[in-house]
């Protein structure tokens, strides 16, 4: 279950996460059943919401393996 204090506009994770545009979060968001993003979005109407901890979660899982 997300915190509600935790949820994020696309325009306000932008801001707060500088590697990120608006236009490639938003095709994260449009792409979100088939990249894995899906259990971070909450979308009541026409409102999007990014639960930010389920982010980091999925930003994470994209981590390269360290080779050795």
């Amino acid at each position: 279950m997300a915190n509600y204090e935790d949820l994020r506009t696309v325009k306000q994770l932008v801001a707060e996460a500088p590697f990120l545009t608006e236009q490639m979060l938003r095709w994260y968001i449009f792409h979100a059943h088939t990249n894995g993003l899906a259990s971070a979005i909450i979308k009541i109407s026409n409102r999007v919401y990014i639960d930010r901890k389920a982010f980091q979660t999925w930003i994470e899982s994209h981590r390269l393996s360290p080779t050795g």
